[in-house]
């Protein structure tokens, strides 16, 4: 049954009793990079994290990356100007090239995600300061642009691209869907506009007690309930 949500100091405590004490939650948690390191970040970086993150989406992740040197080859190291000079027959040819993971459409998503990064450049002085200066306390507004402008880039793809470039972003993964649901922070769709404002909220009153960037306080609840296992990351 729902409940009065939990203040985080309880969801810590747990957290360090189930994984072996403070020392072994610390190893399993990790920060997103400061703003001004993430400004800095090339944007062909950015496309390249944005394009692994499409083609790992309902795939297998290794195969992914045992084939990135591929994508790297034929993508021009994900150069925007040069990725946006592909033509469709270009972009089709490549799709049927071995090297990578043959999924037109998908390749198709490169170009369009390449363009979103451009039109910032416009305006920004990089996409990476356009991520950089976002406030995390509206993250999801992030994971709303990207899923908007982009390609492919909505449900958990978008957020996890995000982490992985380091951006601070909670993740919405099975154990931490699951706690949230069980205490009433969100009753609908865990994609609706409503049920992410109401996470937001929660992840904004957790982060006003701890301290802790939105990454680590994911991290702490998911290690706090559900299955997870000593050792995965969140």
């Amino acid at each position: 049954m729902a409940g009065t949500v939990e203040n985080f100091a309880v969801i810590y405590q747990r957290a360090c009793e189930r994984k072996g004490g403070e020392l072994a939650v610390k190893a399993l948690t990790s920060q997103p990079l400061p703003a001004a390191k993430l400004a800095q970040l090339p944007d062909s970086l950015l496309l390249a994290e944005l394009t692994k993150k499409v083609f790992q989406s309902g795939f297998v992740w290794r195969v992914v990356r045992q084939k990135w040197p591929g994508f790297c080859e034929l993508f021009f190291d994900f150069d925007i100007e040069k990725v946006l000079l592909l033509s469709d027959e270009m972009l089709e040819q490549k799709a049927a090239d071995p090297r990578i993971i043959r999924n037109l459409n998908k390749v198709f998503t490169i170009r369009h995600n390449a363009l979103m990064i451009y039109d910032v450049q416009q305006t920004e002085h990089s996409f990476g300061r356009f991520i950089a200066d976002w406030p995390s306390d509206n993250i999801i507004g992030l994971w709303a642009y990207l899923k908007k402008h982009g390609a492919r880039l909505g449900g958990n793809t978008g957020p996890y691209a995000l982490r992985a470039v380091g951006k601070d972003t909670f993740l919405l993964t099975q154990d931490i869907e699951g706690y949230l649901r069980a205490y009433g922070v969100f009753d609908g769709g865990i994609n609706s506009q409503r049920s992410q404002q109401q996470i937001q909220q929660q992840f904004n009153l957790w982060q006003q007690q701890s301290g802790l960037s939105l990454q680590e306080i994911s991290q702490i609840v998911a290690l706090s309930c559900g299955d997870n296992q000593l050792g995965m990351q969140r």
